[in-house]
């Protein structure tokens, strides 16, 4: 164990806040910023890509929604600048959010930070379980269109299929090789999606590009893809990808930062592009089910978005299975059998209720929309831009302040707005279909 790792191991208490930050059972300062970018990578170019054409692109047209992503990388890449900086803030590694928000500003926030990054989490991860139950459906879909198995019975069999990664991955820098194993799978489907459609495109006549609705409606729907915009670009757990890199930790975070919003960004740009031009406003908010093609082709990219789904879950769902594991004391090897039975009943109790909450409720742009409302923007925007200006105080010109404090103020109007919207949404589909609904 290195000098950083056994410091990092201790209970580390802030005297000012009476706040103690405890250990964690999980490795850090291990990884190298390349395998961290792929981390990022992987978030950026999970299956949520194959819903960007018809969640963000449908609502916004060409102009806004190419605007609107380019807008989106620019300001996401400085955000989570902000976060990558403040690591080790106060001399102090802060390897998770809540302990970063804490330190900063007392107990209070990080309660808050925690339940904020909590629900953020889980609604990501409820959107996964939906994208795997969506992808494996199609599959049945192409070979037997009966109806006898619906989506809620296919997001179960997801779930399951999640919960036993989960199961066998003890923490998020053991992932290792299956980051290379994502990262075929989403050129698969990628690619895929793009060639499809791209042949669909030159062979259909004529689409639609006007955005659909009232203006009231637009209104809403315009908002509402505000958030699904900052959604694309965020994980609400920088800190705790940032935990895993070795030293220095914020050069190589700022390493793995540019290559997300760089290389990272542009599978996700061709086929949010590629996808709208060849479909228009009729686009599918899950891009494969607008294609068409050969049976095999479509089913191995189906496949492929299915396995990807369950491996990004397993990334999205680690600061939950990390706070699991250090306040119970899981320790010494991962295949322990006392530690096996741990990760089965934790972390299957935490899938299960996951994927009941995404059979009910299988509304993915809605679930999209609401997460980024409620929980990226106040983390990745508001609360970094605000942490900043606290703990940077005295090194920052009036300029400078105020234009941190514009930020706050702007994504404040902007979350409490993308929130009516996102609320609306699910009401209105909520009319529209029941429970369990086979969507």
């Amino acid at each position: 164990m290195d000098t950083s790792e056994a410091r990092n191991r201790k209970v580390v208490s802030v005297e000012k806040f009476d706040l103690e930050i405890p250990e964690t059972a999980h490795q850090i300062s291990s990884d190298s910023w390349f395998q961290v970018a792929f981390v990022l990578t992987t978030g950026i170019n999970s299956a949520y890509v194959l819903g960007y054409s018809g969640t963000v692109m449908v609502p916004l047209g060409w102009i806004g929604g190419v605007v609107g992503l380019l807008l989106a990388t620019g300001i996401s890449l400085y955000a989570n600048s902000l976060i990558a900086k403040l690591h080790e803030f106060g001399g102090k590694r802060h390897i998770r959010y809540r302990d970063l928000a804490g330190f900063i500003y007392g107990k209070k926030m990080y309660r808050v930070t925690w339940g904020l990054q909590y629900v953020n989490l889980f609604m990501i991860n409820c959107g996964y379980i939906i994208l795997a139950g969506s992808a494996l459906k199609a599959v049945y879909v192409l070979f037997r269109d009966d109806s006898v198995m619906k989506l809620p019975h296919f997001i179960a069999i997801a779930g399951v299929v999640c919960a036993i990664f989960a199961i066998g991955i003890p923490h998020l820098s053991a992932l290792g090789i299956w980051l290379g194993v994502s990262t075929i799978l989403s050129l698969i489907y990628i690619v895929v999606a793009i060639v499809l459609s791209a042949k669909d495109g030159v062979n259909k006549p004529s689409r639609d590009y006007n955005i659909q609705g009232s203006s009231i409606d637009k209104i809403f729907t315009i908002t509402g893809a505000a958030a699904n915009l900052v959604f694309a670009f965020n994980t609400g757990m920088l800190p705790e990808i940032q935990a895993t890199v070795k030293q220095p930790v914020v050069k190589n975070m700022m390493k793995a930062l540019y290559f997300q919003f760089t290389a990272g960004v542009l599978p996700m740009y061709t086929v949010t592009f590629i996808g709208y031009w060849a479909y228009g406003s009729s686009t599918s908010t899950y891009l494969l089910n607008s294609v068409t093609g050969p049976l095999w082709v479509k089913a191995l990219a189906n496949i492929s978005a299915f396995l990807q789904s369950v491996i990004s879950l397993h990334i999205f769902a680690s600061p939950t299975y990390e706070f699991m594991d250090t306040k119970y004391g899981i320790k010494g090897s991962p295949l322990a059998l006392k530690n096996l039975l741990f990760r089965t009943v934790a972390r299957g109790s935490y899938i299960a209720v996951s994927t009941l909450l995404s059979a009910l409720l299988p509304f993915l742009g809605d679930f999209m929309s609401l997460t980024g409302a409620i929980s990226t923007f106040p983390l990745t925007f508001i609360l970094a831009n605000h942490m900043y200006v606290v703990a940077m105080n005295d090194k920052l010109s009036h300029v400078q302040k105020l234009w941190h404090w514009l930020n706050v103020c702007f994504f404040g109007l902007m979350s409490l707005a993308a929130a009516i919207a996102a609320v609306r949404l699910i009401a209105v589909d909520s009319k529209n279909f029941h429970v369990f609904a086979d969507v």
